[in-house]
């Protein structure tokens, strides 16, 4: 089975503008005493998600199906 090399990178952008554009969508409700704490939920909980996504799921599905640096194709 063999692995495109440019399946992560590609995945890298489109992940971290949707997490930005977010996180400064909502960071001008920090400063409402009402929806702050909303805020501070969305922004850190996207943050652990993102971090999820591109370096723990990854590292563990090659941890768990024996990837390694050989089974990659480059064009």
């Amino acid at each position: 089975m063999a692995i495109e090399g440019d399946d992560a990178v590609s995945r890298v952008r489109p992940v971290t503008l949707d997490v930005l554009t977010t996180v400064l969508g909502v960071v001008p409700q920090l400063w409402d005493p009402f929806f702050k704490s909303l805020a501070v939920v969305i922004i850190c909980s996207l943050s652990f998600a993102t971090i999820l996504t591109l370096l723990i799921v990854p590292t563990l599905y090659a941890v768990f199906f024996g990837v390694d640096g050989s089974e990659i194709e480059t064009q």
